[in-house]
């Protein structure tokens, strides 16, 4: 997964990544990889310039349900012809090793159950020069005016659809939630006054009539108002601009 022309090799590549994985129901239980998916992103300019996911089989598929609770769940006949992690890990390296880690709750969740995969195979795990973890970023940055920053209720929030819990599809539901996030950022920086509502006074307005060839003040009163509306790894970077049991 090289990085497209239309990406400057100077720029450091962003790999947005999701992991979907069993849920331990019973204390001493772990976590089990069972879907990797990734998008490589270039950050000047946003643009996808790579993809890659895969099912991925645990050592015991007892632990996978014969049934998924959700939709697009992933089931055990799903992963049982899939690859182990260990057939699959050089490519999930290749494609984390040094570039900057992005995505939902990945410090707390993502890179602690990549971390083990490599540990159970016996291979120090890939690394990043930097990461977004967009949970904080967007806490810090955009606050609960979403909800409980769930990426299922920011894209609802945002009218991106119902989040699939699909690996690939996830992270690029991600990468949109960021884009609008950041639009809206903008726009309130940009405009604070119109954005947060503090017009001058929203419910008078100025306008001028002709008397004897004067031009004339007066304030009416308008039926209108205004509209208001009251990004073990510890390197982070900001958001920059630029196709590879979780919040």
């Amino acid at each position: 997964m090289e990085a497209s022309s239309s990406c400057p090799a100077s720029a450091s590549e962003i790999v947005f990544f999701d992991l979907e994985t069993t849920v331990p129901n019973k204390a001493g239980q772990r976590f089990w990889v069972l879907e990797f998916g990734a998008i490589i992103v270039c950050p000047r300019k946003l643009v996808e310039l790579d993809s890659y996911s895969t099912l991925v089989r645990p050592k015991d598929l007892s632990v996978v349900a014969l049934k998924s609770s959700r939709c697009d769940g992933i089931t055990r006949e799903a992963v049982a012809n899939a690859p182990a992690f260990g057939e699959v890990a050089d490519k999930i390296f290749t494609i984390l090793n040094g570039r900057i880690w992005a995505g939902h709750n990945i410090r707390r969740f993502d890179c602690v159950r990549i971390k083990e995969a490599f540990e159970e195979i016996g291979r120090p795990a890939p690394m990043p020069v930097g990461m977004i973890d967009s949970l904080g970023v967007l806490t810090e940055k955009f606050g609960r005016r979403a909800g409980n920053m769930k990426m299922a209720t920011l894209a609802t929030y945002f009218g991106l659809g119902q989040q699939k819990h699909r690996s690939l599809e996830d992270v690029r539901m991600n990468l949109e939630v960021l884009k609008h996030c950041a639009t809206v950022l903008f726009l309130e920086s940009s405009l604070p006054s119109v954005m947060s509502g503090k017009w001058h006074n929203p419910s008078t307005m100025v306008t001028r009539s002709r008397s004897n060839g004067k031009l004339l003040c007066r304030e009416e009163n308008s039926r209108k108002s205004p509209p208001t509306t009251t990004l073990g790894y510890q390197r982070a970077v900001p958001y920059t601009r630029g196709s590879l049991g979780k919040v």
